[in-house]
């Protein structure tokens, strides 16, 4: 541990991130530069971590790495993990060795990093990644999983000298105005966390994406494994069918719901298997991938005020899809559940102005009987309801604007009082995050 900054009196971590993202307010700015420069300073910690798997995509990461998690530790292996954004408490975005970061640990880091950088011009994910690395280079693990922020390239994770692996999952339309307009440039952004003679896991990917990927490939001579051609993941009969080259596993389906889970859970066993000197019996494989954890992806909400108002065949669900493509895997999954277990579908939808609102929303066209928008708490960048209202009825859906999810659940329920609904609040993580702070969410 390095020497400990005081903790101002009656300082905590919520004050001290506050003050870091006043003091630097600049949220994003693609360089590597500002970051090598304090982690000079503090003594070059991410040159320090536990074995790396960096991954990086537009969709899938969290999933991915989550089943990564699980895994490693139901084989009994100590475990960091590095992610981003979090739901309900910054301490989320740090697991160190298995654990949340203490909030003791988490101020005394970000203080460090602050003393360390001295005003220099940095932002806020620099100076937060930098209190990262150095926590995860003071502490003992196996591996370190490092999910992207943004992009891959210029992305403060790949500030790192070397990996042991790294995964690319589906790569698609988001922040457009950081990484370009079309998908052949946002693959090449995110090949840039490739490393010469290291294993890469990659997902399926649209033609224009795998085209640069493959250049990428072949430029830094990475040891890449494609889905569908090195590795495949795939439901048959009820079990999770997962083909290695010339092996194969019978296992049981991933503990999180939706067919896009099959892939994120086949690049995270591709990924494992992908290390060097590492064995995963099938046990264990199988008690990660049915007891991973990964909260505000298509996740059900049983408990809580705001499932008050529903009747007791109602189901309320919460998913943090905010692009285009995580609106179609959403829309699929839901799909399959209207199959199975036919409801009527309500969504309540809300979304920061900066995202594809149209693209998300038309997914749902003849799948959701009426799409219910609310603002983004806490967000000055939230797209308002009555806006987000007017794209979806420009889409064909009756839609009404409300000022939160609580009244819209109970409007919704109280027009059909006699009816089972399923409810799906959806488009933005930071209205995920809120939601789980109304229901009795616990991070762990």
């Amino acid at each position: 541990m390095p020497r400990k900054a005081a903790v101002p009196s009656g300082s905590d971590s919520e004050t001290v991130l506050a003050r870091l993202h006043s003091l630097h307010p600049k949220g994003i700015d693609l360089s590597l530069d500002r970051l090598t420069v304090l982690l000079a300073k503090m003594g070059n910690p991410h040159e320090r971590l536990p074995r790396i798997i960096h991954v990086a995509g537009t969709n899938g990461k969290g999933s991915t790495t989550a089943f990564m998690r699980a895994i490693l530790e139901a084989a009994g292996l100590r475990v960091h993990v590095y992610s981003s954004p979090h739901l309900v408490r910054f301490h989320e975005r740090i697991r160190i060795a298995g654990e949340l970061i203490a909030e003791q640990e988490l101020c005394d880091r970000l203080l460090a990093a602050e003393a360390a950088n001295d005003g220099a011009p940095i932002t806020f994910f620099e100076i937060t990644s930098a209190a990262a690395f150095a926590a995860f280079a003071d502490h003992q693990a196996d591996i370190t999983l490092l999910e992207v922020g943004l992009g891959g390239r210029f992305d403060t994770t790949n500030v790192i000298p070397t990996s042991a692996v790294s995964v690319i999952t589906p790569v698609d339309l988001d922040h457009q105005e950081f990484l370009g307009n079309d998908l052949a440039t946002i693959a090449h952004e995110k090949a840039g966390i490739l490393r010469r003679d290291t294993p890469a896991i990659i997902g399926p990917q649209q033609p224009q994406a795998e085209a640069a990927i493959r250049a990428e490939v072949d430029r830094l001579g990475a040891l890449a494994l494609w889905h569908g051609q090195d590795w495949l993941s795939f439901n048959e009969n009820g079990r999770l069918i997962f083909q290695y080259r010339n092996g194969l596993l019978d296992l049981p389906l991933p503990g999180l719901p939706g067919n896009h889970q099959l892939i994120n859970a086949g690049a995270a066993i591709a990924a494992l298997l992908a290390l060097e000197d590492a064995e995963f019996p099938q046990p264990a494989i199988a008690h990660g991938l049915t007891h991973v954890n990964w909260p505000g992806r298509l996740q059900k909400l049983d408990k809580g005020a705001l499932c008050r108002p529903l009747n007791t065949g109602s189901e309320l669900w919460l998913d943090g899809g905010h692009n285009p493509a995580a609106g179609r895997v959403l829309a699929a999954a839901l799909a399959d559940m209207e199959e199975r277990h036919p409801k009527p579908l309500f969504l309540i939808c809300g979304m920061l102005a900066n995202k594809d609102a149209a693209g998300f929303l038309e997914n749902f066209q003849g799948l959701a009987t009426a799409v219910h928008t609310v603002p983004v708490p806490g967000e000055a960048s939230g797209l308002p309801a009555d806006r987000l209202a007017a794209t979806a009825r420009k889409l064909g859906f009756q839609s009404i604007a409300h000022d939160n999810a609580a009244t819209a659940i109970a409007i919704i329920q109280n027009e059909r009082p006699d009816h089972d609904v399923r409810i799906v609040i959806c488009g933005s993580l930071y209205l995920a995050g809120a939601i789980l702070k109304q229901s009795d969410y616990i991070p762990r």
